[in-house]
């Protein structure tokens, strides 16, 4: 069966993969996105349906005020004797810290904090005992991939922080993940930095405390180099066997908006690529160590993509965040709309504004949605972070009512154009390519044309950090904005 990649599109960075109970099951990075760590489950790795988030409650996860990208960092997603494990980092508070279940469709644990340096970190277990690996310190200060055994139960050391491997020499050594194959102990990471330096390395030795021996032709999986060069940043990913016996790598990667443009604002996606073991017990991975658009994958199944977006065949909880923790007294949600109330903080704002999000899937793109507010400003917004997001929306003006359309980039915060409207109730309307996106408001069946904004503005090569663009529903002021009929498709 051939498939495509992505295979999860849009902001999903840091993937991780267990096999549990007949299924895959796999998690991703969230950051100042609550709730945090969304969940996927699947039966053949190429057709993920996301059924939860790992981090629903205020207690286990700290992101009050945290600025965009920080908050909650790569996770790692582990199966042991009938219990999941999702383990991570929170960034802005340096503590690494795992939950589990025994339900993977159900409540989480409170966190259970680890004592070790760094991010990224991982879970190993053997014979009854764990090990917790991440990327930073040791206990003697020797900088590298950091590993100590611990009490599962506890979250306690039972022996000091060990360095185990410094990489293969590349820049920012992340994502480190423990194997045990054919009686060898394979320790994979990424190196490069997550942009278009990205790569997968791996190493491999007969104890788990090394030496570890480098694989001779590091790295194994890049498309630093990737002609034509739309798919870029392949790296930081988890091996995984499939029910055929087959290996693969699920790693993140992201599309450029353009061959020749080097910008991505749909963030960081999930990529399916081969793995071969040889004769000698290394792997190789892609095509000749690169991953593709396509792929076959044994098994007599299709890939099958949503297309179609709207509030009936969305889930509140499973497919929407919020910007950190919500005021949850500032929502009203049904199954066919969602009534939101605004406050004076406003997307600009390191806080949480009465906001609503959904992860903007692919580059050709229509949103509509009727608008209706009865003081202050109601919209939607194509949000990538504080300082950059275009929105479009209706507001109330001493004059009475006006379509508006902001484009905001760094410090410069730009009204691009304002227009009178008979009611404070109208549809907003955006349509995008792969480079611009294009404003409409529609009243009475009259659609007029607001401006546009360039995607590339909104990239992380602009706008720093790690996350993507989400699209967004949001009200600002002492208003209530009612918001119907949404309807998001993808060409």
């Amino acid at each position: 069966m051939k498939y495509s990649n992505p295979v999860i599109k849009g902001f999903f960075p840091d993937p991780s993969v267990c096999f549990a109970e007949g299924k895959y099951y796999l998690v991703s990075s969230s950051f100042q996105y609550f709730p945090g760590v969304p969940l996927f489950e699947s039966d053949d790795l190429v057709n993920w349906k996301q059924i939860g988030h790992v981090l629903t409650r205020k207690s286990q996860v700290m992101l009050e005020k945290i600025n965009s990208s920080g908050g909650v960092f790569a996770p790692t997603i582990r199966y042991n004797n009938g219990r999941f494990y999702m383990v991570t980092t929170n960034d802005t508070t340096h503590e690494n810290f795992y939950v589990y279940t025994d339900d993977i469709h159900g409540e989480w644990s409170d966190p259970v904090t680890v004592a070790q340096d760094g991010i990224d970190p991982s879970l190993y277990f053997e014979d009854g005992r764990t090990y917790f690996i991440s990327n930073g310190s040791d206990d003697s200060g020797d900088h590298g991939v950091v590993q100590c055994e611990i009490n599962i139960e506890t979250g306690e050391k039972l022996s000091p922080s060990k360095c185990i491997w410094h990489g293969s020499g590349g820049r920012y050594l992340e994502s480190p993940h423990m194997y045990k194959i054919n009686g060898k102990y394979y320790l994979m990471a990424a190196e490069g930095g997550t942009e278009y330096g990205h790569m997968i390395t791996y190493c491999r030795s007969d104890s788990i405390w090394g030496p570890f021996e480098n694989y001779p032709h590091n790295p194994v999986l890049t498309n630093r180099n990737k002609a034509p060069g739309i798919i870029q940043g392949i790296g930081h990913g988890d091996l995984i066997q499939d029910k055929n016996g087959g290996w693969h790598i699920l790693s993140l990667g992201f599309r450029q908006i353009h061959m020749w443009l080097p910008y991505h604002h749909l963030g960081r996606e999930v990529f399916l690529t081969p793995v071969k073991f040889g004769a000698d017990g290394w792997f190789t991975a892609g095509t000749d160590g690169t991953t593709a658009a396509e792929y076959e994958i044994a098994g007599n199944f299709t890939q099958d993509e949503k297309k179609h977006y709207t509030f009936e065949n969305t889930s509140w909880n499973i497919d929407w965040c919020f910007l950190r923790h919500p005021h949850t007294e500032n929502y009203e949600l049904s199954d066919s709309k969602a009534v939101l109330h605004g406050t004076a903080i406003t997307l600009d704002d390191v806080d949480s504004p009465t906001f609503l999000g959904i992860r903007q899937r692919d580059f050709n793109m229509e949103m509509s949605v009727n608008v209706s507010v009865n003081d202050g400003e109601g919209g939607i917004t194509v949000f990538m972070c504080e300082s950059e997001h275009y929105d479009i929306a209706i507001r109330k003006s001493e004059s009475g009512f006006e379509a508006i359309l902001k484009l905001n980039i760094g410090d410069i915060k730009h009204i691009q154009n304002t227009v009178k409207i008979s009611s404070g109730n109208a549809k907003l309307i955006i349509r995008s390519d792969s480079i611009n996106y294009n404003f409409y408001v529609s009243e009475n069946g009259k659609e007029t044309h607001l401006g546009s904004g360039q995607s590339k503005y909104l990239s992380s090569e602009v706008s720093g950090g790690f996350t993507g663009v989400v699209l967004g529903l949001y009200a600002v002021g002492n208003n209530t904005a009612e918001f119907s009929d949404l309807e998001i498709n993808y060409n």
